[in-house]
């Protein structure tokens, strides 16, 4: 049975808080530089050198319970397309703006958060996770555009251990076939891992301004 959003925040933040009061020699399960390949793709790229694949990453954080999973995907495409049950925050990197229609890609424009960090960081700080310890995996839609480029900005502010999930929540396109161009090829989503449309009240992201 799947804990109360409200428990599993409160189970999160005591497990990190007794990682950290552990003595720093004691800490084991110390990451490789990565374990899913080097994407190809620059905006893929983190300057970290740490990749995981959703599947990873469920195993990471099954490995490691103070790992925190953050959700860097716009609030509409979260209500529409799912989200995943081991987000620990939710904070978008980029916003729709309902204002703008981008003509070229039938949607409307995408601005930066320019929050972003600072919002990340605090609930960070909120949960009492640490920089040098705490395993930060970022995730978007499918692993480029946003959740590489946020786990930089982490890592610029001293977060070392920031992790960008390769293929993302909603994973890759179907290259052939009737269901050609839906991503259903892995991510989270597709890959067997719990997730639901229900966005829970004390993670999902509410802009207050």
């Amino acid at each position: 049975m799947a804990l109360p959003w409200t428990t599993h925040v409160a189970l999160k933040t005591l497990v990190l808080t007794a990682v950290i009061a552990l003595p720093l020699g004691l800490v084991v399960g110390v990451p490789p530089a990565h374990a899913a390949d080097t994407p190809t793709k620059a905006s893929a790229q983190v300057k970290s050198g740490l990749y995981v694949t959703a599947l990873e990453a469920w195993d990471v954080i099954q490995a490691h319970p103070d790992t925190l999973l953050i959700d860097t995907r716009d609030p509409v495409e979260v209500m529409f397309t799912g989200f995943a049950d081991e987000t620990d925050i939710h904070v978008p990197y980029m916003l729709a703006d309902p204002t703008r229609l981008n003509t070229a890609k039938g949607g409307w424009h995408m601005v930066k958060n320019a929050r972003f960090a600072d919002e990340v960081e605090a609930r960070l700080r909120e949960l009492g996770a640490d920089p040098q310890r705490t395993r930060l995996i970022f995730m978007c839609r499918s692993g480029s555009t946003r959740s590489a480029p946020a786990a930089d900005l982490l890592y610029d502010r001293g977060w070392t251990r920031t992790y960008t999930m390769v293929d993302g929540f909603e994973g890759g396109k179907r290259p052939d076939g009737p269901s050609k161009g839906v991503r259903d090829v892995s991510g989270w989503r597709n890959s067997g891992l719990p997730w639901s449309y229900t966005l829970p009240e004390d993670i999902i992201y509410v802009r207050t301004d």
